[in-house]
């Protein structure tokens, strides 16, 4: 983003403060507002913190790009409450389809990988009652309802914030039980981020990496990181 389309660092000091419901995050002791001007209220102290990390970490340019915790906080708490339902049917749409459930049809070492990564993490959700069948090719299989159903009662028993971040996992990682995974904390998110990456990652180690794509994945990972703190 070019820096002429950028706000400048306006305030000295970043804090975050306790209220009746949650916190807030103020520069120089006014609250931090959302997009549409709402107080930025945030649940949970920790949260908190990561916003104001970002905030105090601006030397110049206010760059919404390298701020992906506000990002996502501003998303929960103006449009999640709105699209509750719609964030739901992402969920088990993406388990439909689900990445860990389609493998590679020769029997290589990419497959090997693959079920080796993939096999007990789909073992684990359905653990959960999230039972997903496992395909060669790209044929698509169907799901067992009751399973899909599963997912969303999961992605709908979450709060705004948690929601919201699941989603945003699931969409990254093209897999519903990755990011289920995550937030139950059965596997970190660079972990699960390197899991979800094992074909291009066979690719590259083949045929290498450009560089500009390698500049992008680390991108990537380092917001997936930064959001999952």
């Amino acid at each position: 983003m070019n820096s002429q389309n950028l706000a400048k660092r306006f305030y000295k000091d970043v804090e975050v403060k306790a209220s009746v419901d949650g916190f807030h995050v103020t520069l120089d002791g006014r609250i931090l507002k959302t997009p549409n001007k709402g107080e930025l209220l945030i649940s949970r102290e920790d949260q908190a913190e990561l916003v104001a990390a970002e905030w105090d970490a601006v030397t110049e340019y206010i760059n919404p790009s390298y701020m992906p915790c506000t990002r996502l906080l501003n998303v929960a708490v103006e449009q999640t409450p709105l699209r509750r339902n719609d964030l739901v049917t992402e969920a088990r749409k993406y388990a439909s389809t689900d990445l860990l459930c389609y493998r590679d049809d020769s029997l290589s070492g990419l497959r090997c990988r693959q079920e080796a990564a993939w096999n007990p993490l789909l073992d684990w959700a359905s653990g959960l009652g999230v039972k997903l069948e496992p395909t060669v090719g790209i044929i698509a299989v169907e799901q067992d309802v009751a399973s899909l159903d599963k997912m969303a009662e999961h992605a709908r028993a979450m709060g705004d914030i948690d929601l919201t971040l699941c989603v945003h996992f699931i969409a990254t990682y093209g897999s519903a039980i990755l990011g289920l995974a995550v937030m139950k904390g059965h596997i970190n998110a660079g972990e699960a981020f390197d899991v979800s990456r094992i074909d291009e990652i066979y690719q590259i180690e083949h045929w290498g990496e450009d560089e500009d794509a390698a500049e992008r994945i680390k991108f990537i990972r380092e917001e997936i990181l930064a959001l999952s703190k």
